[in-house]
Order: structure tokens, then C-alpha cells, then sequence
């Protein structure tokens, strides 16, 4: 056999590279994800986890909505549970939601709002800990877990089951996070000063004016009070049953290796950070594929018009039919073609020729296409990171949670308009989709978010997966975490010892006038003393 030819070194060359690639040691991964639009962003992640050669097991509830017990990229293991996070319990929480916000006072709205908010989480995670429950009293799958030897937990700590499996199974720990149990996550992991940053549910920019600052102490406040009596108790008391006395779910949660923050700078305010929090907004966002025949005849058919795209979200099913109407209205006088995700049975009396109605869409695709000018959506994190990765310009319908803090951060960059479903109606909503349509600001805006976000050293979903295997790698990632959170809360704001330095400094002045005082006697009577002399 001769030499090999230049040619054919570098087909060798190009073969181990390539086999170098795909060969690779494949971690064991076990996932404890949360229902609904959070796992559509898990399951992206997963997918890519599978494509790596790593072995991923889904922990979920037998009430799982959206996560299916059988699929290709994972095993998995169900829970038995009596409630879950499934239609039955969204369903009624989002038309309450609708319902708080129709409302005629602004201030009730805003209490309605928020109590139903708290209500909601606070019965969500009696849920969560009925199933943690579940779990650790069942032998024969807490020795399936064991034996199973993962290399980590990944888990979304909105809901804390994984937080306390990972310690239970002294495994490491890695959040595909934005918020925790209680608010959201970067004020569990790094300083947050409330002088200019600004709570989820406010509404509020980071140019904040003295009476915003006022009400974001007082949300503050509020948050940790339902944080303090209403949901850690419940956490605690799994923690005081079935781990060790000195246990503190507090701890638990803030203790992850690697905190994988589903935002970026270009949509995320600036803010202090730390070096285990790694940001990963739009990993899930990719280039547009082709649409199905149907949907792509009906978005060449808008012509030079283009195309406006309208979607609510996982969770939304329906509007009240009155909005439904109003909006519909309000489309039928555009020329452009609209695609509307409508899960409702009642069609709107008003519905357009130019409007096409569907159950679902392939999203990310659509708003990809160039015909696409305007997208309506909800405010979703989802959705706003695949609106900024296309450059497509945002009409939003916030109804609960972050929508409108997302939209906020849109229209603080000048990429979005922000209308109130408390008011909405077919003039304001023809109004607002006229002009994102017809001011060049807004997709201009949008563009510029765009080319900020692709222009990365790496991509966001690599980024991810390289700091999830690191943690494989070397069991854990503890050089990066800050003690911070074992101190209490008066260390950590150091007001021991500023109470320290005041009593130093009381006592200093104390004995300086004593002394002084003192001086002052004795002068006094030698004075004395002297003159009857």
C-alpha cells in the first residue's frame, strides 16, 4: 500500500476530527422540569443533552399537561399524584387572571391581581410538595434512583422538587432558571439593589423615580412576606421530615452550581451578577424551517401587505368573547393576512376573510419568514426571545406573571407597543397595530435587538450545554458559588457591624465627655479652692 496522497490526509483528517466529535463520554442526566411553557424551553435543552450522547430521565407527575411519559430523547419516571399542573388547574387561574384585570378600579385590579398570584403559587407548591412527599416514601423509586447514579440534577426551581432531590441524592445542581419558588432569580443569587431594579409585577423600567422606588420596596416587602410565611414552610416541612435538623430550604435553593438564566443584556436591564449565573436567552430560538405547504400558500398570498402573527401563548385558550371581538374586528380592516393561534370552539362574528384561525403554529418558523411583519403576542419569555432573534417588532397583550415586566424591557428599547386587556378595544387595537406597522422606529428597533443577540462568541444553547458537562466533569462547580447565603441576614448587610462600629463610637463619646466632664470638676474646685485661699 502506497502513501497517502494529500487528498486523502485530509479525508482522514476531516474522520477523526469527526469521530472525536461524536464519541464522547455520555453523562447520566436527571430532569425535574415544570409543566407548561417552561417545559417547551426544558425539552429544547434535553433534546440537545440526547443529541450530545447523554442519557436524560424526566421526573414527572402522572398529571403531567405537556410532559408525555414516552419520547425518543428521554426515558421516564412517573409519580402518582392526586393534582397537577394540568388544565383543570390552569384553566380556571388564567380567567380569574382575565377577570381581576377587567375590572373597574385600577387599585383593585392591581390587588385582585396579585392575590390571585399568590393564591395560585402558594397552592402550587402544596402540589409540589404533596409529590416531593411521594417520592421519598416510596422506597423501591428512591432505590431506583440511587442505583441509577446520575450525574446531576437539572431541574426548573420555580417549583422545588429537584432542589430537594439533588440533595437528598447528594448530586450536583443545575437551574435552567428565570424564577425561583418565590420571585425572580436573580434576586435569590445577587445583589439587587431596589434603587434601580426593578420587581417582576410592577411594570417598572430601571429609570425609577422616587415614588416607583416606594413601590418597589413595599412589593419587595411584600414578596418576602408570602415568601417567609406562606411558601418556604411548606418546602421546610419536607426538609424537617426527611433530611437532617439543620436542613434550611432557603440554603437548598440558593446552594445550585450553575444558575443557566434564560435572558440575555439585550433584553435584560443591567444588573449586578455572579460568576455561576450563566445566560442562555434564546437558546432555544434557531433559524426559520420551511412552512407546511397550506400555511406558506396563505403567507405568499399577502403580497407586498405581509403577514401579522398572533398567539397568546401555552396556557391562554380563550379570551372573553367580547375581546375576541374586538380584535377580530379590528383585523378584517387591515390588508395585511393575519394568522391567529385560536384554541376556542366560538368563532368571533367579525372574523375577516384575511384572517386564518389555527389550532397551533410552528412559531419560531413563522416568525422567522420575511413576509412577517408584526407579531401579537402575550409577553411570554418564549415568545419575546424568538420575536428579538427574527427582528420582528411586538404588539403585546400582557395578562399575568412577567408578560408585562417583558414587554416593558421591548418598550424601553423601542421595539414594542403595550396594550392593557383591562381596555383594549377595536380602535385602540387597530390604533397600536398601525402604528408598529407604519413607523419604521419599531422594526428598525427590533432589527438592532437582533443583531445584538446573534452576535456572540458562542451560541447560547453551547454555552449551556459546555457549563452543563463542566459540572459533570468535575462533580460540581463550588469555586464559583459565593458563601453569601449562609450568613444572615443581618451579616450579609453587614448591620452587625454597623451596630458594632455604633456602639464603638457611642462608648468613645461616652467616656470623651465623662473625661471631659471630669476636666472640667476638677478645674472647677481648684478654682474654688484657690479664691478662699
Amino acid at each position: 500500500m502506497g502513501p497517502f496522497t494529500p487528498k486523502e490526509h485530509l479525508h482522514l483528517l476531516v474522520l477523526l476530527i469527526s469521530m472525536s466529535i461524536l464519541v464522547c463520554d455520555g453523562g447520566k442526566v436527571l430532569v425535574v422540569p415544570m409543566d407548561g411553557s417552561h417545559w417547551v424551553n426544558m425539552d429544547f435543552l434535553i433534546q440537545a443533552l440526547h443529541q450530545r450522547g447523554h442519557t436524560v430521565t424526566v421526573l414527572r407527575s402522572s398529571k403531567s399537561w405537556y410532559v408525555k411519559e414516552r419520547a425518543p430523547h428521554y426515558g421516564a419516571i412517573t409519580v402518582p399524584v392526586s393534582e397537577g399542573f394540568d388544565e383543570d388547574f390552569v384553566n380556571p387561574v388564567i380567567k380569574r387572571l382575565i377577570e381581576a384585570q377587567r375590572s373597574n378600579s385600577s387599585m383593585l385590579n392591581f390587588m385582585g391581581l396579585h392575590a390571585e398570584m399568590f393564591n395560585t403559587m402558594v397552592k402550587a407548591h402544596r402540589i409540589t410538595c404533596e409529590m416531593a412527599t411521594n417520592i421519598f416514601e416510596d422506597q423501591a423509586l428512591m432505590r431506583t434512583l440511587n442505583e441509577s447514579r446520575f450525574d446531576l440534577v437539572l431541574t426548573d426551581p420555580c417549583l422545588g422538587t429537584g432542589i430537594l432531590l439533588a440533595h437528598f441524592l447528594h448530586l450536583p445542581l443545575v437551574y435552567n432558571v428565570r424564577w425561583i419558588t418565590a420571585g425572580e432569580g436573580h434576586f435569590a443569587i445577587a445583589p439587587s439593589p431596589l434603587s434601580y431594579i426593578p420587581l417582576t409585577g410592577l411594570g417598572l423600567s430601571d429609570k425609577i423615580t422616587f415614588l416607583d422606588r416606594t413601590k418597589n420596596v413595599l412589593f419587595y416587602l411584600l414578596n418576602e412576606f408570602h415568601q417567609w410565611l406562606r411558601v418556604k414552610p411548606q418546602y421546610q416541612a419536607v426538609c424537617d421530615r426527611y433530611f437532617s435538623p439543620k436542613v434550611d430550604f432557603s440554603e437548598l435553593l440558593q446552594a445550585a452550581d450553575i444558575w443557566l438564566m434564560r435572558v440575555d443584556f439585550v433584553f435584560e436591564f443591567p444588573r449586578p451578577t455572579m460568576p455561576n449565573v450563566v445566560y442562555m436567552g434564546g437558546f432555544q430560538c434557531v433559524p426559520a424551517k420551511v412552512l407546511p405547504e397550506e400555511l406558506e400558500l396563505f403567507v405568499e398570498s399577502s403580497g407586498e401587505h405581509g403577514v401579522i402573527v398572533m398567539s397568546l401563548g401555552t396556557f391562554v385558550k380563550e379570551l372573553p368573547p367580547d375581546m375576541t371581538d374586538e380584535i377580530a374586528a379590528a383585523f378584517a380592516q387591515l390588508p395585511q393576512k393575519i394568522i391567529w393561534r385560536f384554541p376556542g370552539d366560538r368563532l368571533p362574528p367579525a372574523l375577516g376573510n384575511n384572517t386564518l384561525l389555527v389550532n397551533w403554529m410552528p412559531q419560531n418558523d413563522l416568525l422567522g419568514h420575511p413576509k412577517v411583519k408584526l407579531f401579537v403576542a402575550h409577553g411570554g419569555t418564549n415568545g419575546i426571545q424568538e420575536a428579538i432573534y427574527h427582528g420582528v417588532p411586538v404588539v403585546g397583550l400582557p395578562i399575568y406573571s412577567d408578560q408585562l415586566d417583558n414587554l416593558v424591557r421591548l418598550r424601553e428599547r423601542g421595539a414594542a407597543k403595550i396594550l392593557s386587556i383591562a381596555t383594549v378595544n377595536r380602535a385602540s387595537f387597530l390604533q397600536a397595530l398601525q402604528e408598529v406597522l407604519h413607523e419604521p422606529s419599531y422594526s428598525g428597533n427590533m432589527l438592532r435587538l437582533s443583531r445584538l443577540h446573534r452576535d456572540q462568541p458562542m451560541k447560547p444553547l453551547d454555552r449551556a450545554l459546555f457549563w452543563i458537562e463542566f459540572v459533570m466533569r468535575h462533580r460540581g462547580a463550588g469555586h464559583l458559588r459565593t458563601e453569601s447565603y449562609k450568613l444572615p441576614w443581618f451579616s450579609y448587610y453587614s448591620i452587625d457591624v454597623v451596630l458594632a462600629l455604633l456602639t464603638v463610637m457611642f462608648t468613645l463619646t461616652l467616656l470623651v465627655v465623662a473625661l471631659v466632664r471630669h476636666l472640667c470638676v476638677t478645674l472647677c474646685c481648684r478654682e474654688r479652692k484657690s479664691k478662699k485661699e
